[in-house]
This record gives structure tokens, sequence and C-alpha cells, in this order.
């Protein structure tokens, strides 16, 4: 039996693969227009975000509701359904402001589902903690955060610089996104939820195929869903690669089987 869903939360860390993932479900035109709708932890930066003034409402659950409602119809594009994406270090406030528009509900997926109505949670997570950090550190000194499928610049942060090898910066990203992704499991058992997981190496192999898993999830039809260009490449390169030769050698004793290279 087809459980139908009003909305579909992608929770993830960065550097996993949602850019690509998110693209691929908006470019169907029936999965809504997934993004983070929520990223920045401040009341004041929704309301910017939505272009709403604060106020104009008589208190916070009045402004909430409005930017709620906004969101949900950003969210949806020209679809049904709402796409979200988050991001562990925004969640707990997205968290705090549900409780504080939903205080007699119990649980933090009532209050979700209470705003967003039934939904499904994918937990889009990379394997490689190796291969993240180096991507994550390559990303934040280049500068360069994302390619088109065309190979053209999709997201640039700054203005170019070459990266150079730092272990300590890849030991501290590594350690980071371990404790993200236990928070989220924590999260998934104390709720009770169940998500489907979606790695980032299953999304860079066969795009199309997790996009399509996830529609089949979301019960919306494949019929001419496209399976064309990616809409975003991959960044990794020789630099990355060496990197990572580097790291291993340095570093036996940190680099376990999931940590391993996978360019």
């Amino acid at each position: 039996m087809t459980v139908d869903r009003q909305s579909y939360f992608i929770c993830t860390i960065p550097r996993s693969g949602s850019t690509l993932l998110c693209h691929l479900l908006a470019d169907t035109r029936r999965a809504g227009n997934p993004n983070s709708h929520f990223h920045e932890p401040s009341l004041e930066a929704w309301c910017s975000y939505y272009n709403i003034s604060r106020n104009d409402f008589p208190n916070d659950q009045s402004c909430r509701q409005e930017i709620f409602r906004a969101a949900l119809k950003l969210g949806r594009g020209t679809s049904n359904v709402f796409g979200q994406r988050l991001q562990q270090e925004s969640f707990a406030f997205f968290l705090r402001q549900l409780s504080a528009q939903y205080p007699d509900l119990e649980t933090d997926t009532a209050r979700i589902e209470a705003t967003f109505g039934r939904t499904l949670f994918i937990h889009l997570t990379r394997y490689t903690k190796l291969d993240q950090a180096i991507s994550l550190e390559i990303a934040l000194q280049s500068g360069l955060w994302h390619r088109r499928g065309d190979g053209t610049e999709l997201e640039r942060q700054s203005p170019h610089q070459t990266p150079t090898y730092n272990a300590t910066a890849l030991r501290t990203h590594i350690a980071v996104a371990q404790t993200k992704e236990q928070a989220w499991r924590d999260w998934f058992r104390q709720q009770n939820i169940t998500p489907l997981h979606v790695s980032y190496e299953a999304l860079s192999k066969n795009p199309f195929e997790i996009r399509d898993q996830i529609l089949t999830a979301l019960d919306v039809a494949l019929d001419d869903a496209s399976n064309g260009q990616t809409p975003t490449a991959k960044l990794a390169n020789d630099t990355s690669i060496q990197w990572a030769l580097q790291f291993r050698k340095d570093h036996p004793d940190l680099v376990t089987p999931e940590m391993s290279a996978a360019f």
C-alpha cells in the first residue's frame, strides 16, 4: 500500500552530493524545488530570504507561520510535493522554531508533519570520509563549490586560490563529519524514523537510478523522466588523488576502509 507523501527532507552534511540530488529531483518538475530553505540558523535570516518583515507581525508565531507558508510555496515549485535539504549545523535551530510553533505536539516528526505534511526522510551520506574531507578542504581553499554538468562553474564562494595540502584540516573535517553523521543517526532513532538511505557513492555512479528510487518512494510518476546529462559534475581531480595518497601514507592509523579514496 502506497503512503501519500506531501514532502521529503534530504538529511545530510556538506560534500555528500546533495546539490546533484536536489537538481536531479527539481529537473523532473514533479518533485518540488528541493533546497536549503532554512539554511541560516536565524529568524531574521529566514525573513530576509523570503522577503518578509518581522515587524509586520504581532508575534514570532505568526511570523513563522508566514515563513513556513512562503517556504512551502517555493519548495513545491510547480508540483504538489515540498522538497527540503537539511544540514546538521542549522537543524537544531530549525527544530527549536517548530517546537515554539507547536508547543502542544510531543515529537519533532509530529511538528514537521504538522507544517509540511506526510514526510519522507532521506539520509544522504558519504561513506568515504577521507574523500569527503578532501572535497570540503579543496572547496574552501579554491572557492569553487560546484560545477555544472558541462563543466562550467555553478557555485563559487571566493576568488580562485590554488589549494595546498593540509593534513590537520583534513583530520578535523573527518572528525566533524563523523560527529554530524552520528547526530543524524541518533535523531532518526529517537524519532523512530526509518529513513531512505542514499549514499554519495551510489548517487555518483547511478544518479538517475537513485532519482527514480526517490520518485517511486514519493509515488511520483516516472513516465517521461529524462536521463540526459547530469546537472552537476564531480570536482575530484589529480589533486584529490594526490592528497588522499599523502594522507594514507602519513596517517595509516587513521585511515579505515570507509576512508579509502574512491575517485
